[in-house]
């Protein structure tokens, strides 16, 4: 069967999870119609690689953040990989689809909406259900878990959906989060996310250069040694730089498992 021989594949690149969802069964919220991606797609292939333990409970951001990273990296390989895979296995069209940047920065958009939602993706393929923060737990690896996809042309059905309520709702997320973004249930603030969690981002670096270009030169003087601007200079070709795990780092969901 075409779908157990790309799970296989999966799990050979190193994914933690793999499963698959036609395309009728991914409902995201927002992101565009997936056909206007890839006209013939039929299903998608979710690959899920798990957190690790120790970056994750890192205070040190810069230790928690090099273990997504190395996701990043794996992920954006391994989904080249598998579109490659399918396309010359199965004489098909196949896209990865990143798990991160680069992202849709247009107006209105600004990086706030994938082309694909990956969360959306990974329950329509079974691989976990929402929880109160708004991120996926998957019954095995928790939150702890990003998702990457492929799309494929293959009509291929859904892994079954998994059934068990893994949220119990115990609220630690919303009180752990600093940013207070996920006050309200079922919708995370996004900008309040990223005010925190993004801190060398782009509004960073704006409320930094308003600073500095109508400063003195005494005053330019002393702001090259602001304990902002180095950061936000490293964070310019490292791309987006989070600096808050905490919704996933305090979520208790599977961690026994």
């Amino acid at each position: 069967m075409d779908k157990e021989q790309i799970r296989q594949f999966g799990y050979e690149l190193g994914a933690d999870a793999v499963g698959v969802a036609a395309i009728e069964d991914y409902q995201p919220e927002r992101p565009p119609d997936i056909r206007t991606i890839m006209p013939g797609v039929k299903s998608l292939v979710v690959l899920g690689y798990r957190e690790l333990n120790g970056s994750m409970e890192s205070e040190n951001t810069r230790v928690a953040f090099a273990g997504r990273m190395g996701i990043m990296e794996l992920s954006l390989k391994n989904n080249y990989l598998m579109a490659r895979h399918i396309e010359d296995h199965y004489q098909t069209r196949a896209a990865p689809i990143a798990p991160s940047y680069p992202l849709d920065m247009s107006p209105g958009i600004m990086g706030l909406v994938g082309d694909v939602s990956l969360r959306h993706a990974a329950v329509a393929a079974g691989l976990g259900v929402f929880g109160r923060h708004n991120l996926v737990i998957h019954p095995r690896f928790g939150t702890r878990i990003i998702f990457t996809a492929i799309l494929t042309e293959l009509p291929l059905d859904s892994d079954p959906p998994v059934q068990e309520e893994l949220c119990d709702q115990c609220n630690l997320c919303v009180e752990a989060c600093p940013a207070r973004a996920l006050k309200v249930e079922g919708k995370t603030d996004a900008i309040r996310c990223l005010r925190v969690s993004q801190p060398y981002g782009i509004g960073g670096m704006v409320r930094y250069l308003r600073r500095f270009i109508g400063a003195s030169p005494e005053e330019q003087r002393a702001l090259l040694k602001d304990p902002m601007l180095l950061p936000i200079y490293q964070a310019q070709f490292m791309g987006f730089l989070y600096t808050c795990f905490k919704c996933m780092a305090v979520c208790p969901a599977c961690l026994e498992a």
